[in-house]
């Protein structure tokens, strides 16, 4: 029974996976626009994020759908084919759940934000504009 289960979610995925990527393409919002100085100032703070991510989990489609529309070069790293990228996600979060933002603050330490709603929060808060609507 359990293999049946697993074949069926893995098939859901299989035929599910590339309309779901096919929606985030066709459905991509317009980046905010920032003067050329101070979005180079934004991609230096974001040299200190790197988001964990499936492709196509509608939580990561979220979170990547945000970083586009706030302008934001966060590197992406794939935690689901890549056993290198899930290894560290695992040992630095204690859980391979994504999406998982790693934040590496100025002095070095390391946080771990799980939960697409926790990490677009803190996207908003720390680099939208004051007169942004999302805010």
């Amino acid at each position: 029974m359990k293999t049946v289960i697993r074949a069926f979610f893995r098939t859901l995925r299989i035929v599910l996976g590339p309309v779901m990527l096919l929606k985030e393409r066709l459905t991509q919002p317009a980046g905010v626009q920032r003067a050329p100085a101070e979005q180079a100032a934004v991609d230096q703070q974001c040299q200190s994020l790197a988001l964990y991510q499936f492709s196509t989990c509608p939580f990561c489609i979220k979170v990547r759908q945000e970083m586009r529309r706030l302008s934001l070069p966060i590197e992406k790293r794939d935690a689901q084919h890549n056993t290198g990228n899930r290894h560290e996600l695992l040992k630095g979060s204690g859980a391979s759940k994504v999406p998982c933002l790693k934040i590496t603050e100025a002095n070095g330490q390391t946080r771990w934000l799980q939960d697409s709603g926790a990490i677009v929060a803190y996207l908003r808060e720390r680099f939208a504009a004051p007169h942004d609507p999302a805010r």
